[in-house]
């Protein structure tokens, strides 16, 4: 497990750099969705000017406070990314999706029967990004809640897993909710299964930083 925390950090908000009217027009003209009014940002609408940690497919905009934690296999490829901001978490994962439709109405359902098999009822709920689902689960340290959020991109979803305080909604999700609001897709033009991970890597400063933690 590799971390890394940015203290000196840029802060991150939607503001930073909001596309232009024109832009979105031009876009729209020219068959592409326009530009949304903050991210998740897929890279081609990406403010520029910004502070990022790269792990390949997704970038994690740095912000104040927010420890990173990355899991890696030994050839680099990351398997978790979660973000720590004091009591709350933030678990992260970015997926291939179909061109001309989202995914997470369908990856929805599937949580909550997943959920539902376990004795939980998950609840459907209207969040900024659209249905979010919230629960109550048993951990072995007992019961907590959880907060799923499903981001649908072009040709990717992000689904987002908000556990401890940031549970509760999206008014307790502090500086966790702006590095959702920052995150960067760089989707290849691989083709590939929808639903499969898009492939992550560890930063050049990280590795170096896991092999320097390893027992001589």
């Amino acid at each position: 497990m590799f971390s890394r925390k940015r203290d000196a950090a840029k802060h991150v908000r939607a503001a930073d750099a909001p596309p232009s009217k024109a832009l979105a027009n031009s876009l729209a003209a020219n068959g592409e969705p326009p530009a949304p009014e903050f991210g998740p940002w897929d890279v081609k609408h990406a403010p520029e000017g910004v502070q990022r940690l790269d792990l390949g497919s997704l970038q994690i905009p740095a912000v104040e406070g927010v420890e990173v934690r990355v899991q890696a296999n030994p050839e680099g490829g990351v398997e978790q990314v979660v973000l720590v901001d004091g009591e709350s978490a933030l678990q992260l994962g970015v997926f291939a999706a179909p061109k001309t439709e989202g995914i997470w109405d369908e990856v929805r359902a599937e949580i909550v029967a997943a959920m539902a098999s376990d004795g939980v009822a998950p609840e459907e709920v209207s969040g900024r990004y659209g249905t979010e689902l919230r629960a109550r689960v048993s951990t072995p340290e007992g019961p907590a809640d959880v907060r799923f959020v499903g981001v649908d991109g072009p040709r990717w979803m992000i689904r987002a897993l908000f556990q401890g305080a940031a549970a509760a909604g999206p008014d307790r999700e502090g500086v966790l909710g702006d590095v959702l609001e920052g995150l960067v897709v760089v989707r290849d033009n691989e083709p590939r299964p929808v639903r499969e991970p898009l492939p992550m890597r560890l930063p050049q400063e990280m590795a170096q930083q896991g092999q320097s933690e390893q027992p001589g």
